[in-house]
């Protein structure tokens, strides 16, 4: 049996990440080094939404450009990393295992979510990548069952890596610097997150709507949240990894649990 490896949440951020001289481009470029190289990276990422379950059956995943308004250079970027079929194929076997029912997707590419920080933490792309899909319909328990369903694939050699933003209100993003500080709704709920996390209060996190502070003016869609269950499945108390900020809106906080 090779490394285990641990479950990551990570925060991607805007696209321009990968180009921005900032703590969190530092981070990721460190964390790959930090935590070695896994056989094999299974992917959940906000920017894929599905009804039902759905990974990726390419073997060479195209690089899906699914953004607009950001610097044209980010167009001609491209994650060549492999897929992994017989990876997928075993993910929907552990899902159906656990009662989810998922699906293959024989088209998919890798979004930005994937690619972002991959690109920075594994820039020679040499490591097979499948994705899955994420169910916003099906809230935060479901999404904490999912990321359980993949655990074993920790003790095969493959990192789990989830990936969203531990606030994302795009309607205060703009016209804000890459360093600005956070306005009081985003910094509260990152701490009341980091505590959260690093105490291992699932009930509290599971009824993150009613429970964190301004949840939903940080969260007002669920997607780049719901990662983080998926991701917290790998141990009840989670490690910081990173806390930092990017344009004052988007906490960029990385978790790892083992």
């Amino acid at each position: 049996m090779g490394k285990k490896f641990p479950s990551l949440f990570v925060s991607h951020g805007a696209p321009s990440l990968i180009i921005e001289d900032c703590p969190t481009r530092d981070f990721l470029r460190q964390l790959g080094k930090d935590i070695g190289r896994p056989k094999a990276i299974v992917c959940v990422s906000a920017h894929w939404t599905t009804a039902a379950p759905r990974v990726t059956m390419h073997p060479q995943p195209p690089t899906i450009y699914d953004f607009s308004g950001f610097p044209d250079e980010l167009s001609s970027l491209t994650y060549p990393a492999s897929g992994d079929p017989v990876l997928a194929k075993h993910i929907l076997s552990l899902l159906n295992s656990q009662g989810i029912v998922g699906e293959k997707d024989l088209s998919r590419g890798f979004d930005h979510g994937a690619w972002v920080p991959l690109m920075l933490m594994y820039p020679e792309a040499d490591i097979p990548v499948v994705q899955l899909s994420l169910q916003p319909n099906k809230g935060a328990e479901y999404h904490l069952a999912l990321g359980k369903a993949l655990l074993p694939l920790r003790d095969e050699g493959v990192l789990l890596l989830a990936s969203g933003s531990a606030t994302h209100n795009l309607r205060d993003y703009f016209g804000r610097n890459l360093d600005s500080a956070p306005p009081e709704y985003v910094w509260e709920f990152a701490e009341w997150l980091k505590h959260a996390v690093t105490e291992g209060a699932t009930d509290e996190l599971l009824d993150y709507v009613n429970r964190g502070p301004y949840a939903m003016k940080n969260h007002p869609t669920p997607e780049h949240f719901l990662p983080l269950f998926v991701g917290m499945a790998g141990g009840r108390k989670g490690q910081v990894l990173h806390d930092a900020y990017t344009y004052g809106i988007l906490s960029m906080m990385a978790f790892s649990w083992n």
